[in-house]
């Protein structure tokens, strides 16, 4: 297995697109047609034996408290040390191989001690965000008992009474501090700095994340001891991230993302990760951050890009950026135009899901074949491809159809395992050779692949199906507009129109002649029946912990006012009240 994770290295080293491109497609087909080993163990046998052997004075973690100014480095041999002493507390305390662990804690070096640990010790790991409230622990500990917790002294507050609730005694509750009833963390430092491996099957659970329930109540997705690990070479390789590189992921401990990109991708080729403490992000600070510890390759969410965008980035020194990549939403083209006027540095977007690792995105080699707004080529190690609502394969270009990936060729190596304690999702989504996205797109002729949204989200109006982000991107081009939310109303007469919730930039004001301007910007871009029939300007719309809009609620809200229990905005304007538009109540 180590000559893979080389392979990648000596990959993402390339400087010839072509040859990167060509490194990458052999390397897949290689995973992509093995048979996985019967044991496999990554802290053990890459972690240690890869990277910790080979360089154990490399810096394997720069963490920075941004509130407080405090900082820490760990070699990769610390971090090996600190994961030995946990797994060595774990054995006292009585926890054993197949447990779970839910962590709960901020941007702290904490997470890293412990997620090494968890792999090696064959410990089921829970990240959970600290943003959690306690009916949201309670949900998840009524559907997944804790054996072990781990959190910060603010977290811990709420889990107790999240435990009280529904009467849990876990086996053990360690705290990053000190409180009442909690073990320290601290203790760990009694332990050897040596810790025997678990024997952990390639199949064996590892990891369990609950999704960001952007369409409903939260699922809980098993990942394996091979499918983030292995799989992860997809995000590794997708990033281009190499052993000398310093790798800053923005997104919050607690969600997959963060083992995306704020540890598997990153620690696989052996590179440094740049860890960021902060309770409120300060845009300014954290691009001073960025600035101050030499960043090299940088990834975080469009909530966070869409907030850059609007600063004035001259004024900060990113030279040393060399990738930038955003995952989770589509970004709109101006902020790419933004940034890459500012830094010299393209933005990369890529695609995957709580259930996948990277499945489609613009790679390095494609630096310079990027088209803005398209989320670029389906990543080799998934057999990706398009379905109707029939379940029948889409060949031709410009439909919009389901994403799936295929499953009669093989089985990719980054795909999970199963919803736990949930078959009938499982049947839900594996259909017919098929595992269903949930997510809506097209390709174009050229192969490059448009997000058009989730499938729940797609508006029907009239005998159209329209896709929010394209309406939501045309809206964001406008100097006016800092974000925006694109969601189906309801319509006696069309089934739905197409609404559009608009947050300003700060120098604009909500008015009828604002509403007139967007109006007409959309008209400029859109095919008439893609342009929003209703804006209504508001202050912030509901989002998940990760940043991702929650349009579900936007819906609800949205059906709730059709049927009179909810009146509608006060700053609510209709396509039809506007007799200054050619094109009246169409």
């Amino acid at each position: 297995m180590k000559e893979l994770f080389r392979e990648v290295i000596r990959i993402n080293q390339l400087e010839n697109a072509l040859e990167m491109e060509a490194g990458a497609k052999k390397l897949f087909a290689r995973i992509n047609s093995m048979q996985m080993p019967e044991y496999f163990n990554w802290t053990a046998e890459i972690f240690e034996e890869l990277h910790v052997k080979e360089h154990p004075e490399n810096t394997a973690l720069i963490w920075a408290d941004m509130d407080s100014s405090e900082k820490k480095i760990y070699s990769y041999g610390d971090l090996a040390q600190k994961a030995n002493q946990l797994i060595n507390f774990f054995e006292t305390c009585g926890v054993t191989k197949g447990e779970n662990l839910y962590m709960m804690a901020p941007h702290l070096p904490e997470n890293w001690f412990a997620t090494l640990a968890c792999i090696k010790a064959g410990i089921v790991s829970v990240p959970t965000a600290i943003t959690m409230t306690q009916r949201d622990m309670e949900y998840r500990f009524e559907t997944y008992p804790p054996d072990v917790i781990m959190a910060d002294e603010d977290s811990a507050n709420l889990i107790d009474q999240a435990l009280e609730h529904n009467d849990i005694k876990p086996k053990l509750k360690l705290v990053i501090g000190q409180k009442e009833g909690w073990r320290s963390f601290e203790e760990i430092e009694k332990e050897s700095t040596q810790a025997l491996a678990a024997r952990t099957k390639s199949s064996d659970l590892l990891f369990c994340y609950f999704t960001s329930g952007t369409t409903g109540l939260p699922k809980r997705v098993g990942h394996t001891a091979v499918s983030y690990p292995v799989g992860h070479l997809s995000s590794t390789l997708m990033i281009g991230v190499r052993p000398d590189d310093i790798h800053n992921n923005l997104g919050a401990a607690g969600w997959a993302k963060w083992s995306w990109s704020g540890f598997f991708a990153p620690l696989n080729v052996g590179a440094t990760v740049l860890g960021l403490k902060y309770s409120d992000l300060d845009s300014e600070q954290y691009l001073d951050a960025l600035s101050k510890y030499k960043a090299t390759t940088f990834c975080t969410h469009p909530t966070a890009w869409r907030r850059f965008a609007n600063m004035n980035l001259e004024s900060f020194d990113l030279s040393s950026l060399r990738h930038s990549l955003s995952a989770g939403e589509p970004l709109h083209p101006h902020i790419h135009d933004k940034w890459k006027a500012c830094t010299g540095i393209r933005i990369r977007d890529f695609y995957g899901q709580t259930e996948s690792t990277a499945m489609i995105g613009n790679p390095p080699w494609n630096m310079e074949r990027m088209r803005k707004g398209s989320m670029g080529f389906p990543c080799p190690m998934y057999d990706i491809a398009l379905a109707d609502n029939e379940g029948n394969e889409i060949t031709e270009p410009d439909q919009v159809g389901h994403i799936v990936v295929k499953l009669d060729q093989w089985r990719a190596a980054g795909l999970f395992s199963e919803y736990i304690g949930s078959p009938d999702k499982m049947s839900s989504v594996f259909v017919d050779n098929f595992y269903y996205t949930g997510d809506r797109a097209s390709f174009d002729e050229d192969g490059y692949w448009w997000f058009v949204g989730r499938a729940d989200d797609v508006i029907k109006s009239s005998d159209y199906r329209i896709g929010p982000f394209e309406v939501e991107s045309a809206l964001g081009e406008h100097d006016a507009v800092a974000e925006v939310a694109v969601v189906g109303s309801p319509d006696p007469n069309r089934y739905q129109l197409v609404k559009a919730y608009v947050i300003l930039n700060p120098t604009y004001q909500a008015s009828r002649d604002l509403a007139l301007s967007l109006f007409r910007h959309t008209m400029m871009i859109l095919p008439k029946f893609k342009i929003p029939r209703i804006i209504e300007f508001v202050d912030e719309v509901p989002k998940t912990f990760s940043g991702k809009i929650r349009r579900v609620e936007l819906r609800q809200m949205e059906n709730s006012r059709q049927d009179g229990r909810e009146e509608d905005g006060l700053a609510e304007y209709f396509y039809w009240d506007f007799p200054e538009l050619s094109s009246k109540k169409q």
